[in-house]
C-alpha cells in the first residue's frame, strides 16, 4: 500500500475536521448554530463524484432526486474538489439548486466562465494564474527558448497552448511541445526522452495534472537526463513524493509553483491528539500511524517493526520529512471553510428572523459569499474577485532531493498579482534559485542574442527565435539587443564603426588646406602677381612703340581682366557659402567675357590698321571712332545680361551631396542650361577671335600680334573643349577642381602667348623699343 498519497489527503481531512471544530467552538461566530458535514471520497472518479453528490443532496443512503431527507438540518454548500472532472460534475448538479461550491484545488480555467458556473468559487490559483506567473518568471530571466510538456487532458493542453501563445508574444519560441499520455508504448517514451535530450534548450516547463503524476514518473524513471532547469505547475508536489532514484536526479533543483504557505494556529496540537488509541476502529488512522511511528499493528510483521500500542510519541524529524506542518493545500481548505462560514454568519446577521433553519434558500448565500471579506490567520485579505476567484498568490519552491527519502522544499520567491511593484515576484532569491547543476541563470536561447549593431535574420525552416545575426550595413544602425531591423541614419549622418549609433558625417569641400586646393590657390596667386607685374611693365613702358601698337588701352583692360580671372578662382576654393555660390559663376563669366572681348577687339584693331593703309579705304574713319572699346562693352553686356537673368530666375544655391560617406558641400548651379550658355557664349567669342586672328596672321608687320593671338585662342579653345566632357564625368569637389584648372590654364594661355613675347622685347631685346 502506498501511504504517501494517503498522508497527503489525510492531512486535508484533518484540517477540515479541525476547522469545523474551531468554528463551532467560537461562541461569537454563528451563535446557536453548529456546522456539520458529509464527506465522500471520489477517488478522482467522475461516476463516484456524481453518486456522492446525489447522496449529499438527498440527505440519506437512498438517492431520491429532487427530495431531501435532511429534515431540520440544512445543506448550505459544497467544499471541493481537487480534480477538474469531479469538480465539473459536482458544479453541474449543485448549480441546478444554486448551492455554492468552493474548490480548494481545481486548477482549470474553464470555471472562470461565470455564466456557465454561477455557483462555483475557486479558493486556489487556477492554471491561468500559474501560466501568468511562469511567463513573468521566464520573461524576467530572459529565456526565449523553452520546451513544454503537458498532460493529455484538458487542463494540460489548454495550459500548454496558452503558455505557448504567451511565449510567442515575448518573441520567444517553443523548442518542443510534448503531450504525455498514460497509455503510451515504450518506444514513445524513448522518443520523448531523445527529443528532450537533443534539444538545445536549458529550460523545460511542465503542466501536469495530478492524475498523470504516475505516468510522468514512468517516462523519466529509467534513463538519465541532461541537466536542465525544470519549471512546473503546482501538481509537481505529487511527483516529488514518488520514490524513484532517476526521477530525483533528473528533477533535482526543479522550480515549482505552489499554493502559498499559511498558518493554521492550533493544528499541530490537534494533529498530535489523533491517535489510534483514541480512535481504535479507524483503519485510516491506524495505517497512517504505522507509517509515521515506524511500528506495526500486525503481529506478522513484528520481526521487522515493533508492535504499535497506539500512544507512541511521534518523531518530529519524521514529520518534517513529509512536511506535515507546512500548510499549502491544507491552508486553502482552511480558508475555504472559513469563507463559507463567514458568508453564513453575514447572512445570519442580516436575517430578520435571526433563524437560519426556516426558511433557508441556498441562492441567498451566493450574494454573501461573493462579498465575503476577512483577514486570514496568516494576515492575508481573503475575498473573491468578480470572476469568483481569490487574488492569485503563489510560492515559488525549489525542490532539493537530498536522499531517497528526504526532499527539501526551499521557498525562493512568491508571486502576488496584487503587488504594486512592476515585477509581481516578490523577494526572488536568485542566488538560491540555481543548482545543483547550475551556478547562475543558464541562458536558454536558440542562439545568442544579437548585439547592438546587428539585426536578426530568420533561418529558413526554423522557429522565429532561431536566427542569424547580420551586421547593419553602412549608414544603418541598431542600438538595442535582438533588433528586428536596422534604422537608416539621416542623410547628414553615418553609422559608427560598431553600427550602434549615428555620427555626423565629415564635411568635405575643395579647401585651402588640402594638397589640391592649396596648390591651385598658390598657382592662382602666383599668376595674379605675374599678371600684375606685366601690367606694371606695360605701364612703365607705355610710350614705347611695342606697347602703343594694337591699342594699349585694350592691353591694360586685358591684363586687368586676366588678373581678375586668376583671382576669381578663389571663389571656387574654400568652404562654399550662399553668397559665393550666387556670385562665382557670374563673376567668372563676366571677367572672362571681358578678356575674350578684349582679345577680339585687339584682333579687329590689327585687321583695321592694315586695311586702312590701302588707298581709298574707309577703315581710316572707323579707326578714329573707338570701335574696339565699344565692341568690348557690347560683348561684355551680353554676358552681364545672361548672368542677371540666371541669378534672377535660377539662382545658384548652396547644396550638399550626402550620398557618399562624407557631406560634400557644393554649389548647385540652379540651371545647367544657363551654365553651358555662359560657356558657349565665351566659346563663341573665342572662335570669332580665332577666325579673325587667322585672317591677320600673314600681315607684314613686326608689331603684328595676330599670330600670338591665334596661338592663345587655340590654347584657350582646347582647354574649354576638353573641359566640357571632363566636367560632366566627374562629381563633387573634382568638378570644382576641373573648372578652376580650366580657368587657370586658359587665362595662363592668353597671358603667355600675348604678353610674354612683348615683355621679352621690352626687357631684353630693347633694340625694338
Amino acid at each position: 500500500m502506498n501511504f504517501r498519497p494517503s498522508l497527503q489527503f489525510y492531512r486535508h481531512l484533518l484540517v477540515f475536521f479541525f476547522t469545523l471544530e474551531e468554528i463551532n467552538k467560537n461562541l461569537q461566530f454563528l451563535p446557536n448554530i453548529s456546522l456539520g458535514y458529509q464527506i465522500f471520497d471520489s477517488c478522482a472518479n467522475v461516476h463516484k463524484s456524481v453518486y456522492s453528490t446525489f447522496r449529499i443532496m438527498s440527505g440519506g443512503r437512498q438517492i431520491i432526486p429532487n427530495y431531501s431527507c435532511w429534515n431540520q438540518r440544512k445543506m448550505v454548500g459544497f467544499i471541493g474538489e481537487v480534480t477538474a472532472a469531479s469538480s465539473y460534475v459536482i458544479s453541474q448538479l449543485a448549480g441546478i439548486y444554486r448551492y455554492p461550491q468552493i474548490s480548494y484545488g481545481t486548477m482549470t480555467s474553464v470555471f472562470t466562465a461565470t455564466d456557465q458556473f454561477p455557483s462555483f468559487y475557486q479558493a486556489a490559483a487556477n492554471e491561468l494564474s500559474e501560466i501568468d506567473a511562469i511567463v513573468q518568471l521566464v520573461k524576467h530571466l530572459g529565456w526565449k527558448w523553452v520546451g513544454i510538456l503537458v498532460s493529455d487532458d484538458d487542463t494540460g493542453q489548454i495550459a500548454g497552448e496558452m503558455f505557448k501563445k504567451e511565449i510567442v508574444n515575448l518573441r520567444g519560441c517553443v523548442a518542443f511541445f510534448i503531450i504525455l499520455r498514460d497509455d503510451s508504448p515504450d518506444y514513445y517514451h524513448k522518443k520523448i526522452i531523445d527529443t528532450i535530450n537533443k534539444s538545445s534548450t536549458n529550460v523545460t516547463v511542465a503542466f501536469l495534472s495530478v492524475n498523470l503524476a504516475d505516468a510522468f514518473v514512468r517516462y523519466f524513471a529509467l534513463e538519465k537526463q541532461k541537466p536542465k532547469i525544470w519549471i512546473t505547475s503546482s501538481s509537481f508536489s505529487r511527483v516529488s513524493e514518488l520514490q524513484r532514484l532517476q526521477i530525483r536526479r533528473t528533477f533535482n533543483g526543479t522550480l515549482s509553483l505552489s499554493s502559498p504557505e499559511g498558518e493554521i494556529p492550533g493544528f499541530r496540537e490537534y494533529f498530535y491528539s489523533i491517535k489510534p488509541i483514541k480512535y481504535p476502529g479507524d483503519n485510516l488512522v491506524r495505517n497512517i500511524w504505522e507509517y509515521l511511528a515506524l511500528c506495526t499493528f500486525s503481529t506478522s510483521r513484528s520481526d521487522s517493526y515493533p508492535i504499535c500500542i497506539g500512544n507512541e510519541t511521534l518523531n518530529d524529524d519524521v514529520l518534517s520529512i513529509f512536511h506535515v506542518f507546512v500548510f499549502r493545500s491544507c491552508y486553502s481548505i482552511y480558508t475555504a471553510v472559513y469563507a463559507m462560514a463567514h458568508s453564513l454568519h453575514d447572512m445570519y446577521a442580516t436575517s430578520k428572523s435571526n433563524n437560519l433553519l426556516t426558511p433557508f434558500q441556498p441562492w441567498r448565500l451566493k450574494y454573501f459569499l461573493q462579498s465575503v471579506n476577512f483577514i486570514t490567520s496568516s494576515g492575508d485579505a481573503f475575498y473573491f474577485k468578480h470572476n469568483k476567484q481569490v487574488p492569485t498568490r503563489l510560492d515559488l519552491l525549489k525542490y532539493n532531493f537530498i536522499s531517497i527519502t528526504k526532499v527539501s522544499k526551499v521557498k525562493v520567491g512568491n508571486y502576488d498579482e496584487t503587488s504594486t511593484a512592476g515585477f509581481p515576484f516578490n523577494s526572488l532569491k536568485e542566488s538560491e534559485v540555481w543548482g545543483p547543476y547550475f551556478h547562475q541563470a543558464p541562458p536558454s536561447l536558440c542562439n545568442e542574442a544579437c548585439e547592438p549593431g546587428y539585426r536578426m535574420a530568420k533561418r529558413e525552416g526554423e522557429p522565429p527565435c532561431c536566427y542569424d545575426c547580420v551586421q547593419c550595413t553602412k549608414g544603418e544602425m541598431s542600438n538595442s539587443t535582438d533588433s528586428r531591423s536596422c534604422w537608416k541614419c539621416s542623410r547628414y549622418e553615418n553609422s559608427n564603426i560598431d553600427r550602434t549609433g549615428c555620427v555626423p558625417k565629415d564635411v568635405d569641400f575643395l579647401s585651402y588646406g588640402e594638397t589640391l586646393g592649396g596648390t591651385l590657390t598658390i598657382v592662382s596667386l602666383l599668376f595674379s602677381i605675374v599678371t600684375s607685374v606685366i601690367l606694371g611693365i606695360f605701364w612703365t613702358y607705355r610710350e614705347t612703340p611695342i606697347v602703343k601698337a594694337n591699342n594699349r588701352k585694350l592691353s591694360y583692360v586685358l591684363l586687368i581682366s586676366i588678373t581678375l580671372c586668376f583671382m576669381c578662382t578663389l571663389l571656387f576654393i574654400g568652404r562654399p557659402s550662399p553668397i559665393r555660390c550666387l556670385l562665382r559663376q557670374a563673376a567668372f563669366g563676366v571677367v572672362f567675357t571681358v578678356s575674350v572681348s578684349s582679345v577680339l577687339a585687339k584682333t579687329l584693331t590689327v585687321i583695321m590698321a592694315f586695311k586702312a593703309t590701302r588707298p581709298g579705304s574707309r577703315m581710316k574713319r572707323l579707326l578714329g571712332m573707338r570701335l574696339p572699346d565699344t565692341l568690348v562693352v557690347l560683348c561684355s553686356m551680353g554676358e552681364v545680361l545672361l548672368s542677371v537673368i540666371w541669378i534672377m530666375f535660377y539662382p545658384p544655391y548652396l547644396d550638399a551631396d550626402t550620398e557618399t560617406d562624407t557631406i560634400l558641400l557644393l554649389c548647385n548651379e540652379g540651371s545647367s542650361t544657363f551654365f553651358f550658355l555662359e560657356i558657349g557664349y565665351i566659346g563663341m567669342l573665342a572662335l570669332i577671335s580665332l577666325g579673325a586672328a587667322f585672317l591677320a596672321k600673314d600681315f607684314p608687320d613686326r608689331f603684328n600680334e595676330a599670330k600670338n593671338i591665334s596661338f592663345s585662342i587655340l590654347v584657350f579653345s582646347s582647354v574649354w573643349v576638353t573641359f566640357v566632357p571632363t566636367y560632366l564625368s566627374v562629381k563633387g569637389k573634382n568638378m570644382v577642381a576641373v573648372e578652376v584648372f580650366a580657368i587657370l590654364t586658359s587665362s595662363a594661355g592668353l597671358l603667355s602667348f600675348i604678353f610674354l613675347p612683348k615683355c621679352y622685347v621690352i626687357l631684353i631685346s630693347q633694340n625694338c623699343l
